[in-house]
């Protein structure tokens, strides 16, 4: 954003979609200046990109992490335990209304 001084090695978001990433080098096009981020290596404008802190982006899951947890869902949904108890409902969708 402006006035805010982003460097190599920073934590930032792109306000334009909520990409986070650690700032990984610079670039200048066009006489604007972009920086690539870890996460995606795409060049993003810096004026654009504002400082996180880094407890806070703590609390969103990584790529990662959502790939583990989607993993471990697929895993449960194929397993015996979860078949067993949905081949003991009869499709049938009572409200009660």
């Amino acid at each position: 954003m402006v006035g805010e001084v982003i460097e190599a090695g920073m934590q930032v978001r792109y306000t334009g979609t909520g990409t986070t990433g650690t700032v990984i080098r610079f670039e200048r096009k066009d006489g604007k200046e972009y920086a690539e981020l870890d996460t995606t290596h795409l060049l993003y404008l810096t004026d654009k990109l504002f400082p996180v802190d880094a407890a806070v982006e703590k609390r969103h899951l990584k790529r990662e992490d959502m790939k583990k947890t989607l993993n471990d869902e697929r895993e449960f949904i194929s397993g015996s335990g979860f078949q067993e108890s949905i081949k003991n409902i009869d499709q049938s969708c009572e409200g009660g209304g």
